[in-house]
């Protein structure tokens, strides 16, 4: 039996923002994405089975969001993963420090790491037809 794949896709881009409604009403007025207060989501279809649904979300925070932390950056990339709790173990292995406790939700188990340049990388073994049900209509196709 082979590995896991460690990294899927991204799975999330993640931004500060002066002002995240206005951010969000520019990007939908002016580049059609239909959002939410949290952002969108972009729906995408997986390679190795095209009937399945994947998604990536696209999200302002506001400038003071202490989310990135301990990051000092004013963004952060959430990366699709196998399985989370396998690349932990490897991740440890290999020295790389995991931020916090993994978090599980209905729709995925998150956990998060630093990259050499101090950027935090969130790591999301998504349920993707749980977060389905909980996009409701912010869904940019």
């Amino acid at each position: 039996m082979s590995e896991p794949k460690r990294v899927t896709g991204i799975g999330g881009i993640f931004f500060k923002s002066e002002n995240p409604e206005s951010a969000r009403q520019w990007y939908a007025k002016h580049l059609g994405l239909n959002t939410n207060e949290y952002g969108t989501t972009f729906e995408w279809r997986h390679a190795d089975a095209p009937d399945k649904k994947g998604y990536s979300v696209w999200s302002p925070f506001k400038k003071d969001t202490t989310y990135f932390a301990p990051s000092e950056k004013d963004f952060m990339i959430n990366l699709r993963v196998e399985n989370l709790e396998w690349l932990l173990g490897e991740l440890k292995k290999e020295g790389i420090e995991q931020i916090g406790e993994m978090q599980v939700y209905e729709y995925g188990k998150f956990a998060h790491i630093m990259d050499p340049d101090g950027n935090k990388l969130e790591l999301w073994q998504s349920n993707d037809e749980e977060y389905e049900n909980m996009t409701g209509d912010a869904v940019t196709k």
